[in-house]
């Protein structure tokens, strides 16, 4: 027994055809890229409302978006190429800035977003750590809309499984799997956003330079683990010894980092630096 797999298009608006352009196809994968960056900018916004980001006016509180979205994309691509398919790009080098065949690594965006803003803060005088704390909390809108749109495109299944709630995906033979998306998406979207959303709105955690950040990095590193444990790795790479993913390999420097922000000696709270 198992669920039967809701066959949606991976296309949400067919626009055209129009003149010289041809017909143009809007995916839910770039939606659900578009709703990320959009909330979290949002959720950033009311956040800096409520308590300011120390030099983040209002015209950098714009240009955010624009440095989200080339950390996101350039680093997500990036390090799809170097983590998973090194080989290939090697061989393809025109094929790397073909985006629309899909290929998106976590681990690259972060180290992608990580990068912008340690530009951006520079630029704009921001305490990194003061900016990157509430960035982390947002993110978890794009991760929660990211692993929906995996999902509908049927791809990133789980493995094998007989659970009553197991799925035949079109792209994964004629077994029934783990929709294991789904996993992710309540993981690293709605229980992590829960958590980072209550220490930063009912604790002290704001004021601890990287606590929230660290959170979120370990946060998400121990959510990819136990999902990659339901998750069918990547057919062109399988198992390294046998049981580990590569997303697992990728998580455990995160997870470790992401320790040692949360329990580092904190130093002195920004609330009071700022008052000297």
């Amino acid at each position: 027994m198992s669920l039967p797999f809701p066959n949606i298009d991976p296309v949400a608006v067919h626009i055209g055809p129009i003149p010289y352009l041809g017909a143009l196809a809007v995916r839910w994968y770039s939606l659900a890229y578009i709703a990320g960056i959009l909330l979290g900018w949002w959720y950033i916004a009311k956040e800096h409302a409520r308590k300011p980001i120390h030099n983040l006016n209002e015209k950098a509180l714009e240009d955010m978006v624009t440095w989200a979205v080339v950390g996101i994309i350039g680093g997500g691509r990036l390090g799809y190429v170097l983590f998973y398919k090194p080989d290939y790009y090697i061989e393809h080098p025109d094929q790397i800035l073909h985006l629309w065949e899909g290929g998106m690594s976590f681990h690259g965006g972060l180290i992608g977003v990580i990068t912008a803003f340690l530009l951006f803060c520079r630029k704009h005088q921001i305490r990194f750590f003061e900016l990157i704390d509430v960035i982390a909390c947002a993110t978890p809108f794009g991760l929660f809309f990211g692993r929906l749109a995996n999902f509908i495109n049927g791809e990133l299944y789980g493995r094998a499984s007989d659970v009553s709630w197991a799925m035949v995906f079109p792209r994964g033979g004629d077994l029934s799997r783990h929709p294991s998306q789904l996993y992710e998406a309540g993981l690293e979207g709605i229980v992590l956003f829960s958590v980072l959303h209550y220490l930063l709105k009912y604790t002290s955690a704001r004021d601890k330079a990287g606590m929230l950040g660290g959170t979120f990095i370990a946060g998400y590193a121990i959510a990819r683990m136990i999902v990659e444990c339901f998750r069918e790795p990547d057919e062109f790479l399988g198992f390294f010894m046998g049981f580990v993913t590569m997303g697992q390999i990728l998580s455990l420097p995160m997870l470790a980092y992401g320790l040692y922000l949360v329990f580092r000696r904190p130093p002195q709270p920004l609330a009071k630096r700022q008052t000297t």
